[in-house]
């Protein structure tokens, strides 16, 4: 049979298979959405639609001509439905020279097929994006807070002033710079002491009871240069957490080495090198191991830019201590001794101001700077928080917010415990503990009181814990238990804080001079 025959003898049964898909599709796309009256009138429409646009060329080019042609009449059709791309866009679908749409949304094509909520329906109201509100949520937030700034600069004028970070009595506070620059001494000590131990040249006690001498000595010396130099509160402050860190990190450096020395018949036997030492007591970390994760390449223009973020964000930290918390502690009166009324205000009044000098601080520390050693040194693991903003209990929130201390404490107090036959709670208040005694350390002895309110406050942590977490399992809502986390934490805590040792460093001042 020639070629065109063959073409003569297919092109009818294509063009019926082709016809019957069509018209199958056009009602079911009606029966969807219209009723049986519509659906009978659009199976006609598409019917006539689709015999006419057939064509009558026999070969085979011209059948797909006639298929594509087609199928342009429905895109153009369904275009025309739209509103565009045509004559007419009122939805009638159709345009010059063509025939009508297969399918129109009709007058009687229902509008409402399923039961919805509303999006801010408390069954819907999580479900759904909320990230209009959040960015009209900044946008209010900068612009309140922009007026108050305003606000504030013209009617007191700067209060900056010219000795907030040095003065003539931080020029006095030498010793505690010779004292910074000493500290650095003893985890050389340590390098020695843990030569001798893995080279088998003292005894087991003996080893303990350098390293007591080692670590209670590095930790004893800061405060007595403080408290015999009665120091300015910034320059104590920097002196004690540059000890409690060194101190922090020579526990786990005898810790680990010493765990390493019990599992050694197991791995090689490399001993201790001072170059992971001296890595270690720089890196952005407080747990030692032999080696770290490193990044292949430093980004020095990232470093850069990290870098004058921690400059400004330093600036504006600084900015609102003395423009807004110094006049509001300053009229206020001892939250313990004066009216109750009184005291309930001014900690509100604290709480805003606070709270963001809490963030600022937060961000230039965990973030910017930590991260900015990390990018310096190639430190691979940068985790040095999580969401804590999202913590639903207090527990969660010290899970969180400081990942470096929490890997501390869990790797060398709370498992040590654990294994030595102590309960979880126990162990978890042996925790709280060592964090509330370095907290008092931190703040108490750069204060010159010690009336251990951040001793008392750490504890409080144990039960406002227990509290939350029964808060949150009675109304089972994890936003009841983050709001409930930031009114007792950052709202009512913090500010608390600021009163009763801003107070008591004024009532010390006034008796010694």
């Amino acid at each position: 049979m020639p070629i065109s025959s063959e073409r003569e003898t297919l092109a009818p049964d294509l063009r019926s298979s082709f016809r019957r898909r069509l018209v199958s599709s056009a009602a079911a796309a009606a029966a969807a959405v219209a009723p049986d009256a519509a659906v009978e009138m659009t199976l006609v429409s598409a019917e006539n639609s689709m015999t006419e646009s057939m064509c009558v060329d026999t070969s085979s080019d011209a059948d797909s001509r006639c298929m594509i042609g087609n199928r342009e009449e429905e895109r153009k059709g369904e275009t025309a439905m739209s509103g565009g791309g045509g004559e007419r866009g009122d939805g009638m679908g159709t345009v010059e020279g063509e025939s009508p749409a297969k399918f129109v949304f009709r007058a009687s094509a229902p509008a409402h097929r399923r039961v919805k909520e509303s999006p801010l329906s408390s069954d819907a109201i999580f479900s759904q994006s909320h990230a209009g509100l959040f960015n009209l949520c900044i946008v209010v937030l900068v612009a309140v807070n922009s007026r108050l700034i305003i606000e504030n600069l013209m009617k007191y004028g700067l209060l900056i002033r010219a000795g907030f970070w040095f003065s003539s009595r931080s020029l006095k506070d030498w010793p505690l710079l010779m004292c910074c620059l000493t500290l650095h001494c003893f985890p050389l000590a340590a390098f020695v002491v843990e030569k001798l131990a893995w080279n088998e040249l003292v005894s087991g006690p003996v080893l303990l009871l350098l390293h007591v001498i080692l670590v209670m000595t590095e930790i004893s010396y800061p405060v007595f240069v403080i408290v015999r130099c009665d120091s300015a509160v910034l320059s104590g402050l920097a002196l004690m957490l540059l000890a409690s860190i060194i101190w922090l990190k020579l526990i786990s450096y005898m810790h680990t080495n010493y765990d390493l020395r019990t599992l050694r018949h197991h791995i090689a036997k490399d001993g201790v090198s001072f170059q992971n030492l001296l890595y270690f007591m720089v890196a952005p970390t407080l747990c030692y191991q032999p080696s770290y994760p490193r990044t292949t390449c430093i980004r020095r223009g990232w470093v850069i830019r990290q870098f004058i973020k921690l400059v400004i964000f330093t600036g504006f930290m600084g900015f609102i201590i003395e423009q807004y918390i110094n006049p509001i502690v300053k009229n206020s009166k001892h939250p313990l001794k004066g009216n109750f009324l009184n005291a309930i205000e001014r900690v509100l009044k604290l709480s805003v101001p606070t709270l963001y000098v809490w963030l600022c601080m937060f961000y230039c520390f965990f973030h910017l700077w930590l991260n900015i050693l990390a990018e310096l040194l190639r430190f691979g693991d940068r985790e040095f928080y999580k969401d804590w903003w999202n913590a639903k209990t207090i527990e969660e929130y010290w899970r969180m917010w400081n990942m470096p201390v929490h890997k501390w404490m869990v790797r060398h107090i709370y498992f040590p415990c654990i294994r030595n036959g102590f309960s979880k709670g126990v162990a978890i208040l042996i925790s709280f503990l060592t964090s509330a005694v370095f907290h008092e350390l931190c703040i108490g002895i750069p204060c010159h009181t010690f009336k251990f309110w951040a001793f008392i406050g750490i504890l409080f942590q144990v039960p406002l814990g227990i509290l939350t977490r029964y808060l949150q399992y009675k109304f089972k809502s994890s936003m009841v238990g983050n709001m409930i986390f930031w009114v007792f934490f950052c709202i009512l805590g913090q500010p608390m804080c600021v009163l009763l040792y801003y107070h008591d460093v004024m009532n010390r001042k006034v008796t010694t001079e």
